[in-house]
């Protein structure tokens, strides 16, 4: 039985579907299989985001020790992230014609060996070129990770699994932000950058030793004339264009609140020092629980109500910011933080579904569209805080996620 018919078939089926209605061979929720392979998802997401996100709460410090602007220290991560865009359209077909397990293991130890080296430059465009290498590298680990579990998981735990692959994430996120801060208070940067460096690298390690090989991988030729024929199916498919908007927009969201949220917050009236802005990176730890429950949900409400409900929360948290106390500012992080790995989870895991064909190189679309958002928006939200400090972010933030909305509407809707 092929994938897409096992997919309609199972999507039709009851919750308590008996085993015999799922085609053997896919990895059930349960199984020694299924716990390999959701640590050492968990642990190449929990990596890539540290590895990323690592200079984020540093950027006020990078600022002055290169003398440099906002905007300008921004481009450490928003370089990185751009390059990743890039580096998806290669990866993902490159994944879909020589396999994913080889591809995502290489990408993590030359992202990690990277960021080593980084920590070693002298000069600012030394770190920019080795930031934008590493995030080249994490091209690899991206969209492959998303690919490798809609092939190789049974197909009614899919939205579980990857809501767990994006908690990863999320606590990766936090990771690299909160020792990164605490560390570069302690001692200096360097030091912060390389610890994260080398605990991504075992990380590596472990992520090669215990996922599981697959074995629904079926290898495409990577011709260029084949990859132009599915990029054009993907962007005439119905639903896909307006998932790759709705990934850009939400990302460059998310990035622009935590790029600037720092200044803001090391600046006058409550002149935090960079140890507490680092260990603000525990909202993060809101995203590890709502990806994997905006998965369960979507199983019950359908993926579009669990979309808008989540970009929701976004906005609403990001009002809050808006006020000076920090009893608001602090619960509005984590209301922003939770609904966006919530739609991000959501979101992410429409797209294997929805791919026809060449899902490799679908995930790497909308990762491009994921990551791009990421270094748009990311540095044009410098402009707006040099302008007009944190209003002027929150109205930016505020066209992104209403934007956003009308696109989770749109999917909603027209029930893509």
């Amino acid at each position: 039985m092929s994938r897409s018919i096992q997919a309609t078939v199972d999507e039709n089926a009851a919750p308590d579907a008996p085993a015999s209605a799922v085609a053997s061979g896919y990895i059930r929720r349960g199984t020694p299989q299924f716990m390999r392979v959701t640590l050492a998802l968990f642990s190449a997401g929990l990596a890539t985001f540290a590895l990323l996100y690592c200079v984020q709460p540093i950027l006020p410090v990078l600022s002055r020790q290169f003398g440099v602007s906002p905007a300008a220290s921004s481009l450490s991560l928003s370089i990185s992230t751009g390059l990743m865009a890039l580096g998806l359209l290669i990866t993902g077909p490159l994944s879909d014609a020589i396999g994913r397990k080889s591809v995502m293991v290489t990408a993590l130890m030359l992202a990690a060996l990277c960021t080593l080296l980084s920590a070693m430059m002298t000069s600012w465009h030394g770190i920019l070129l080795m930031r934008a290498l590493m995030g080249l590298s994490l091209s690899g680990v991206a969209a492959v990770g998303m690919t490798y579990l809609s092939e190789e998981m049974d197909v009614r735990v899919v939205a579980f699994s990857m809501g767990l692959y994006i908690s990863g994430n999320s606590i990766g996120g936090m990771s690299g932000r909160l020792l990164s801060g605490v560390l570069t208070d302690l001692f200096t940067w360097r030091i912060a950058v390389a610890v994260i460096g080398c605990f991504s690298l075992t990380s590596a390690l472990m992520f090669w030793k215990i996922l599981p090989a697959s074995r629904h991988f079926r290898p495409i030729p990577l011709r260029p004339r084949n990859l132009m024929i599915n990029f054009r199916l993907h962007w005439r498919d119905p639903g896909l264009p307006w998932l790759f908007a709705e990934g850009f927009l939400l990302m460059g969201a998310f990035v622009t609140l935590f790029n600037y949220i720092g200044y803001r917050l090391l600046d006058a009236p409550w002149h935090l020092s960079q140890a507490v802005v680092g260990l603000l990176s525990v909202v993060y730890l809101t995203g590890s629980w709502s990806s994997p429950k905006a998965g369960a949900l979507t199983s019950r409400l359908g993926r579009g109500p669990v979309m808008l409900g989540a970009t929701a929360m976004m906005l609403l948290g990001l009002l809050m910011t808006a006020f000076n106390a920090l009893w608001l500012i602090l619960p509005g992080m984590m209301l922003f933080t939770a609904g966006f790995f919530a739609a991000h989870a959501v979101a992410s895991g429409w797209i294997g579904p929805r791919a026809r064909r060449a899902r490799g190189q679908a995930s790497s679309l909308y990762l491009f569209s994921y990551y791009a958002g990421s270094s748009v928006a990311g540095t044009l939200g410098g402009f707006f805080w040099h302008d007009y400090g944190w209003n002027g972010i929150t109205l930016f933030i505020s066209s992104l996620l209403i934007l956003a909305l009308l696109v989770a509407w749109r999917l909603h809707s027209k029930k893509l």
